[in-house]
């Protein structure tokens, strides 16, 4: 009997190791703590006097813990998913009132946003050409195609790209991509955005969301990314994005007068990477441009309040720009430096965005918009997978308003517990 369950034990112990080379468990998260020496009421940019002496503010935080989990089903197809929890996701519930005559009462405890960032599908024909189909990553700028807390030094993610940009951007659609050389491709048939839902101070971040329950796709956009690794240690990346925009909603205009309304969004960025030795070095360089935006700003606001449009306006031009560069001292403090695995970045940050970069004649320019950033902090890996961050950041405005500065400091995860 002891030998056939020892046995038994063995077989189910090696099934399960061949079942884990196949299955793949993971995910990221990060906490994180801010103290805000600035106002954060809604007038802080119309009445900047009014707030220019007003009393700091501090945040605890969950900007995003996903939970990914992928399967090898052959050497041929595979699949990947991961759900994310945004800022500690969503909580609600519905409650019977005894004190308001029995009425049921929905109570909103907690917000965020839960959503899921990708599922797809990939069919490998060689290392060349693969075919992905389902939900995906829109590897435009810097941080979308490298937004994992271990993929940049800030606290937070990158703060340009993720104002102007949807961060993580993330379709439905068809991905083309493959590595010939020293290059890697991707290009990508997506749905295009919704011009109802872009706004002033996120530019087009919110077009790729939808209300509804599915992706309205009455229009279509085409993303291309190269990649070269010609330079040891060095990564290069251009990404380029198109679609039309306008109309592309649940209820589109049938007026002769938006007959000639586009919406077209371009996009074109650059950004790399540099790991060698004790250095890392980030940047990007990121410009859109938008079509018809005096007619999509007038259009947008004259939609109903119950729109889940912003129903502001809307520039024709956005610009993000970044670069952080960081250097482990860790090995100056510890004897056993090559044995050692710990990491202790020291970094600088500076970056550049404005999403009212180029306003149509008639739109305002909303010039608190434009700011930079400039950023000093520390990360310390005490595991490749563990990283704890700390910063100085000051948010520079233009003279009429106020500066926001801050100090931020947290924890954060990424890794697979299968390999």
């Amino acid at each position: 009997m002891f030998k056939r369950l020892f046995f038994a034990l063995i077989t189910a112990c090696f099934i399960s190791q061949v079942s884990f080379a196949q299955l793949l468990i993971g995910g990221y998260g990060e906490i994180a703590l801010s103290r805000n020496f600035f106002s954060d009421n809604i007038n802080r940019y119309s009445h900047a006097t009014d707030y220019k002496n007003a009393p700091n503010h501090g945040r605890f935080d969950m900007p995003h813990v996903a939970f990914a989990i992928g399967y090898n089903f052959n050497s041929k197809w595979k699949m990947y998913s991961e759900i994310e929890f945004e800022h500690g996701g969503t909580e609600s519930a519905m409650e019977l009132e005894a004190e308001e005559a029995g009425e049921y009462e929905r109570e909103i405890e907690r917000g965020g946003e839960v959503a899921l960032e990708q599922f797809w599908i990939e069919r490998t024909f060689s290392p060349a050409f693969n075919l992905r189909m389902g939900h995906i990553i829109v590897p435009i700028g810097y941080t979308n195609g490298n937004h994992l807390p271990n993929e940049f030094f800030t606290v937070y993610r990158p703060e340009g790209e993720n104002t102007i940009f949807p961060c993580t951007w993330h379709e439905t659609g068809v991905s083309l991509w493959g590595n010939i050389g020293k290059w890697r491709y991707e290009a990508q048939l997506l749905p295009g955005l919704d011009s109802e839902l872009f706004s002033r101070q996120n530019w087009i971040q919110g077009g790729s969301a939808s209300p509804y329950e599915f992706k309205v796709a009455n229009k279509y956009a085409g993303v291309l990314r190269i990649d070269n690794y010609s330079i040891n240690g060095l990564r290069m990346g251009l990404s380029g994005y198109f679609g039309y925009s306008f109309n592309n909603s649940i209820q589109p205009s049938s007026a002769e007068k938006y007959k000639s309304i586009k919406g077209a969004v371009g996009i074109g960025s650059f950004d790399f990477e540099y790991k060698k030795r004790r250095v890392i070095a980030r940047g990007y360089f990121d410009y859109g441009h938008l079509s018809d935006s005096e007619e999509i700003s007038k259009y947008n606001k004259s939609l109903t309040k119950n729109s889940p449009s912003p129903r502001t306006n809307v520039a024709s031009g956005a610009i993000a720009t970044g670069l952080e560069a960081g250097y482990d001292i860790f090995p100056l403090l510890t004897q056993t430096a090559k044995e050692d695995k710990r990491q202790l970045f020291i970094f600088s940050r500076y970056e550049y965005y404005d999403s009212m970069y180029k306003t149509a004649a008639n739109i305002t320019d909303n010039e608190w918009c434009g700011r930079r950033r400039a950023v000093i902090g520390l990360n310390y890996f005490p595991v490749r997978e563990v990283v704890i961050k700390a910063e100085y950041s000051a948010g520079i405005l233009k003279s009429q308003y106020n500066n926001e500065n801050n100090i931020s400091v947290g924890i954060a995860y990424s890794g697979f517990f299968t390999k």
